[in-house]
């Protein structure tokens, strides 16, 4: 456990190794600390010596609790709070004391003969009880036990005077000034030669009390962590349903179901970011209206996970009713906004919407803070110039324009979102547009919107990026 001395410092990484060395000098010293127990011959009548083995038992568990701590602390657990609480706690930790830091170890002998009670002054400070008081009994040692811990030291106490067998266990004590410590206490009986019975106990209590509170810290975290992580799990793979049901893999022709002709040959994808947890409100999509016409849409909600696509497939799905309802793009964008901004969870959104007429083949087109569409046309491309939109949801009641472009065959309409170019690369707007409009020669060399989506993908990278983003492709046939 970390010295109450540096408290007051920031935490800093071990050294590579040094852990590992600590592991290594720690082990070293507990065998060094074991060998001499071991060695340690003790007639019952030493009392320093038994004092002397009580306190080598008690190093060797201390340098068994120090090896687990560095053990965990190499395979990288968090940080344990100073003051971190443990459940059923019923006293907040004290503060740093000369008492409570120095005073770690402490011994008691325990007379059946003569009733006489002796304790060192370590445990009198342990128990937070003055020396005037006198040293606890047996039994009035039990008074000041946690209820529940009561039977355990009435079942080691007999077992001691009773069986002869040793003591080893840990209680909890509610000390005279209200503070609740806990303590380690290991003993033995004394055996009267004359007769083979118990004549006293001995023991030695040790105050553990920082040391389980460091312990249930560290397992309230981890168990913390666990439970983040099965929650960020359950999250992405809702968020992974959501996107999977919303944006299926799809290409292929929107034929006018009125007219016959003008077909619009679409393909779209969407690529992922570095980070595959960050699923973000990245969308696109491709409709047949009733009235002839064919929409087409990209856009993106602020945010990642399960809120962000939940967000998204509302807004698809608005989207989608509002154009097959015959409402033009320029006051669709203003019902988005106000969709956005009354929503449950408001978020900030850019988005492009076109509606394409085949028989005219003009596109109608309106956009909120998003990318204009690019057009190639005869291996050239070029951004069209937006007409008025800001961000969905940035302000209330804002009145989105939109613009028309007459389309000619073979013309490569290109929709994306933000966040296409790599890491690395670039990641502003415009970096992302002039590297598209650089595939204008491969656009016109090929066959259909797949060909020139796989161009976009081979230009890019299907990963690296920083957030996902979304492309669009709509080829005008003849």
């Amino acid at each position: 456990m970390p010295s109450h001395l540096f408290a007051d410092r920031p935490a800093q990484p071990p050294r590579p190794g040094s852990v590992d060395a600590l592991i290594s000098q720690t082990r070293r010293l507990r065998g060094d600390v074991d060998a001499v127990r071991r060695d340690t011959v003790v007639d019952d009548d030493d009392a320093q010596g038994r004092w002397q083995r009580a306190l080598c038992d008690l190093a060797v568990h201390q340098l068994d609790d120090l090896d687990e701590h560095l053990g965990q602390l190499k395979e990288g657990l968090p940080a344990v709070p100073a003051q971190a609480p443990g459940p059923g706690s019923f006293q907040p930790a004290p503060e740093p004391t000369a008492d409570n830091q120095q005073t770690r170890v402490g011994s008691a002998e325990w007379n059946l003969v003569t009733d006489e009670v002796r304790w060192s002054d370590e445990l009198f400070l342990i128990f937070g009880r003055s020396p005037d008081a006198g040293p606890l009994s047996l039994d009035e040692l039990g008074s000041t036990l946690f209820a529940e811990d009561q039977p355990l030291l009435t079942a080691m106490v007999t077992a001691c005077l009773v069986d002869g067998k040793p003591i080893d266990g840990e209680f909890r004590i509610v000390r005279a000034d209200g503070r609740v410590r806990t303590l380690h206490m290991r003993g033995e009986p004394v055996m009267d030669d004359s007769d083979g019975c118990t004549a006293s106990m001995w023991a030695v209590l040790r105050d553990v009390s920082d040391l389980r509170r460091s312990e249930r810290a560290v397992r309230e975290s981890r168990d913390s962590l666990q439970l983040q992580r099965q929650i960020a799990q359950t999250e992405h793979r809702l968020a992974v349903e959501i996107q999977e049901a919303v944006l299926p893999p799809w290409g292929g022709p929107l034929h006018s179901q009125r007219t016959g002709s003008g077909a619009l040959d679409v393909a779209a994808h969407y690529l992922p970011s570095a980070t595959s947890a960050l699923i973000g409100g990245d969308w696109y999509d491709a409709l047949e209206l009733p009235d002839g016409r064919s929409m087409l849409t990209v856009g993106d909600l602020t945010g990642h996970g399960v809120t962000a696509t939940s967000g998204m497939a509302m807004m698809l799905g608005a989207l989608r009713g509002m154009a097959m309802a015959g409402i033009a793009p320029g006051p669709l964008m203003g019902w988005l906004n106000q969709l956005v901004e009354t929503s449950v969870q408001p978020a900030l959104g850019s988005a492009v919407c076109c509606s394409y007429d085949p028989a005219e083949r003009v596109l109608t087109w309106a956009q909120a803070g998003h990318p204009p569409p690019l057009l190639f046309r005869g291996g050239r491309g070029r951004a069209l110039r937006p007409p008025e939109g800001i961000l969905l949801g940035a302000t209330s009641g804002a009145a989105y324009g939109q613009r028309e472009e007459r389309l000619e065959a073979g013309d490569v309409l290109v929709l994306h979102t933000d966040g296409l170019t790599p890491r690395g690369i670039g990641f502003g707007r415009a970096d992302g547009a002039e590297r598209l409009l650089t595939l204008a020669p491969r656009f016109a060399r090929a066959r259909s919107a797949q060909d020139c989506v796989r161009a976009v993908i081979e230009e890019f990278g299907e990963t690296g990026r920083e957030d996902d983003a979304c492309v669009l492709v709509a080829r005008v046939g003849d």
